[in-house]
């Protein structure tokens, strides 16, 4: 039997438990420990520090039966929300969060709304979703997973955001239009073909 890399939380009960900081992570062990009391947190799973510790030692190669394990736990978040990872009438949205034994300086940042795209993204506002309020969600989630994953200078976002707000005569991001929301996702999108990165992460 493979190794356990992964350990589910939510709905009243943890894989996981508070005094397994080594194995979990501060936040992970937290999230079980809460959970296992019956706090009413969001279900979710933790990769453990083992699976990142093999990680980066075998030359970035996942450990055996992450993949699977990774498989069998997004399924199971997706029965126990009623929604599926890439469905456009029905998404599910993941916050993907790190947390070591011990906080410190350097640590990954967060990344949100992770399930989202361009297609799921028209066929919410098709269902009568407020067009600005989606688009900024995936606006989020490109500038985020473009900065955190695959190392887009942040600085590239926010010139596509200044510009967007002159042509506008807006001071500030939550002045802008839907329409300039539209095109400013447009802009995201092909930088460093984020696009193609995201479809194929919810593809894959």
């Amino acid at each position: 039997m493979s190794e356990k890399w992964i350990y589910f939380f939510g709905d009243g009960s943890a894989e996981g438990r508070g005094d397994q900081k080594e194995l979990l992570g501060g936040k992970g062990a937290g999230l079980a420990e809460m959970s296992g009391l019956g706090i009413p947190v969001p279900p979710g799973f933790t990769l453990t520090t083992e699976a990142c510790i093999h990680y980066h030692a075998n030359d970035k190669h996942y450990p055996d039966g992450l993949e699977s394990q990774f498989e069998e736990q997004l399924h199971r978040l997706e029965e126990l929300q009623g929604r599926r990872f890439g469905d456009s009438q029905n998404p599910l949205l993941l916050s993907v969060r790190s947390g070591g034994p011990v906080s410190m300086p350097g640590m990954m940042d967060t990344v949100l709304n992770l399930g989202l795209n361009g297609d799921i993204v028209e066929a919410q506002i098709a269902a009568g979703v407020d067009p600005r309020f989606i688009r900024d969600c995936y606006r989020r989630l490109l500038t985020m997973y473009g900065d955190v994953v695959l190392g887009v200078p942040h600085s590239s976002f926010e010139e596509v955001l200044a510009q967007e707000r002159e042509e506008e005569g807006v001071a500030t991001d939550y002045e802008i239009s839907a329409e300039g929301l539209a095109r400013i996702v447009e802009a995201f999108e092909q930088l460093s073909g984020i696009k193609v990165c995201v479809e194929d992460l919810q593809n894959s």
